[in-house]
């Protein structure tokens, strides 16, 4: 990832510094539960407790080895000593990788659920704010019936708890270790020695593993970053349609200084929303990959190895990035109530036509012939500026069945928010 496109915590977790301490931190915890066991000296015990590591020397030993593992171990072993004999005992190369992954993605999902969680009390606040900003609900881009600003952001709330929720699971399925050798028979290593191991950094132990922990956890995780990805793009995509110019509702900040475009001076693009957008999509293209490394050769093989090394790092470190992003989005947009009151008024009633269609069936006319009667006079005001409300006032068939006063209480924007409370409620929002 482009730096300027990165937090300092979590680019902390998938630096290869993180990585390298967890993998020795796993080592080493493994060389102590050898030790209780008297397979490792107590002197010997001391001294790989020292054990250092070396980036420098792991490099050398790569270009000669090309394997990581190898020169990490064997780099660690040289700060030791003969000590340096025991580490890795009866482990294979996925036990330390797999396990300390375990624990980088449990430090990436408390830093999201973090930043999810910060969404979610910006969105409320916005959503309490405007509980009662009235507003045009548009269906197919088009006027359909009146409701509010808050109860728009108020779904948005429910949705950003459902990520929170998906993400705490995916992560309580993706936190287990392997401790279990070669093919995960424990032929080298005993089983308790990896309960042990995996307990003294918080994780579960995947209960039959091969020489990998399976990978339909992992696709879990990143299918749970893909989804809190689609659903930032569906709020940042309702954000710039608002914004468009023709409806100039809602506006991302912008600030003093801040230049749109190079060419148009007057331009207040959506950019951060569109941006927000465009990472969206990176972080869903992770799922795929994710998935296809559920399918591996037998107890396994390195195909989802090379993948993995970017995926994961770059869909959190994105995820991260919009969601801080898109709360700023949120905490400090531009609503216009006043316009939204217009562009709601801007048909001429047409958007209470569905509750005149109603009242006329419960006069007494047929269903089909008072849509036909009510889609009449809609197409009129299409075509013309004609008011809704004063060409059903004159057409007789309307008259003789609602009197004048009935007739304006259907055109009452009340109505169709007596229940905004309700979704309020549901979620608890003060």
């Amino acid at each position: 990832m482009i730096d300027r496109y990165t937090y300092p915590e979590m680019k902390r977790v998938w630096s290869e510094e993180n990585k390298m301490e967890k993998w020795l931190q796993v080592e080493l915890l493994v060389c102590e539960a050898w030790a209780r066991r008297g397979v490792i000296a107590p002197g010997d015990i001391e001294a790989l407790r020292a054990a250092r590591l070396d980036a420098r020397r792991m490099d050398e030993l790569f270009r000669e080895t090309h394997h990581d593992i190898v020169s990490f171990v064997r780099s660690v072993a040289e700060s030791v000593g003969p000590a340096g004999r025991f580490l890795h005992l009866g482990l294979t190369s996925s036990d330390v990788l797999d396990t300390a992954m375990a624990l980088q993605i449990g430090e990436a999902s408390d830093i999201l659920d973090a930043d999810l969680s910060t969404l979610e009390s910006a969105i409320a606040e916005r959503a309490i704010r405007h509980k009662n900003t009235v507003m045009i609900g548009r269906t197919h881009g088009i006027h359909a019936e009146p409701t509010t600003f808050g109860f728009k952001l108020a779904g948005w709330v429910g949705e950003v708890r459902r990520a929170r929720e998906r993400l705490a699971t995916a992560t309580r399925e993706v936190r287990v270790g392997k401790i279990s050798g070669a093919v995960g028979t424990h032929a080298n290593v005993p089983p308790d020695i990896e309960e042990e191991v995996c307990s003294a950094v918080g994780l579960g132990v995947e209960p039959v593993s091969t020489q990998i922990v399976s990978r339909d956890r992992h696709a879990a995780f990143v299918g749970a970053l893909a989804l809190a990805a689609s659903s930032l793009e569906k709020f940042a995509t309702e954000i710039r349609a608002l914004q468009r110019t023709d409806i100039g509702e809602v506006f991302e900040p912008f600030t003093e200084g801040q230049q749109g475009s190079s060419a148009m001076p007057h331009k207040r693009n959506p950019e951060l929303a569109e941006r927000v957008c465009g990472l969206a999509r990176f972080i869903r293209a992770a799922a795929a990959p994710a998935m296809e490394n559920v399918a591996l050769w037998h107890e396994r093989d390195i195909s989802h190895s090379s993948v993995e090394r970017l995926i994961f790092p770059d869909a959190c470190l994105a995820l991260d990035y919009i969601l801080r992003v898109f709360s700023h989005v949120i905490e400090c947009m531009d609503v216009d109530e006043r316009r939204m009151r217009e562009n709601l008024d801007r048909t001429r009633g047409l958007v209470y036509s569905g509750r005149v269609l109603l009242a006329l069936v419960d006069k007494g006319m047929a269903r089909n012939d008072a849509y036909e009667l009510v889609q009449h006079h809609a197409r009129e005001v299409w075509n013309d500026d004609s008011d809704f409300r004063r060409l059903l006032a004159d057409d007789p068939s309307v008259s003789q069945r609602l009197s004048p006063a009935e007739l304006n209480e259907l055109f009452s924007v009340a109505y169709h928010l007596r229940y905004v409370e309700t979704a309020f409620q549901r979620l608890e929002l003060a």
